[in-house]
């Protein structure tokens, strides 16, 4: 069972991944509400996978995503946001997000991304 950490600044937004991923074999070791609580939950927890959102109060997505990997630069983020500008998806790929998924999504697209991100490489 993979293990994943789920940052959002919106709690329904993380209650309803949280449901969504346990239903799909997911086990959701921890949430966060910002980008510092994601560094510190990453740390302490270790998950395999992290769904991120971009907009957060007290540190962005972007800024705990490069965080994230600067920690452990083999660190699976999978971008969750309604912010699907191309200049956010391009920044998030480049300091290292495996996926990027636009809200609102289809329950299957986000479990067949985070699927094949916990599978690569």
């Amino acid at each position: 069972m993979k293990k994943v950490l789920i940052v959002d600044d919106a709690a329904f937004m993380r209650m309803v991944i949280r449901k969504l991923l346990e239903e799909n074999g997911f086990e959701v070791v921890a949430e966060a509400e910002n980008g510092e609580a994601a560094v510190e939950k990453y740390i302490a927890h270790k998950p395999d996978i992290v769904t991120m959102d971009i907009t957060m109060p007290q540190m962005s997505g972007i800024e705990a995503l490069k965080a994230i990997r600067e920690y452990d630069d083999k660190a699976k983020v999978v971008i969750v946001s309604a912010m699907g500008q191309e200049v956010m998806v391009k920044e998030a790929i480049l300091y290292g997000a495996k996926s990027f998924i636009v809200k609102p999504y289809k329950e299957e697209q986000v479990i067949e991304t985070l699927r094949r991100v916990a599978e690569s490489d």
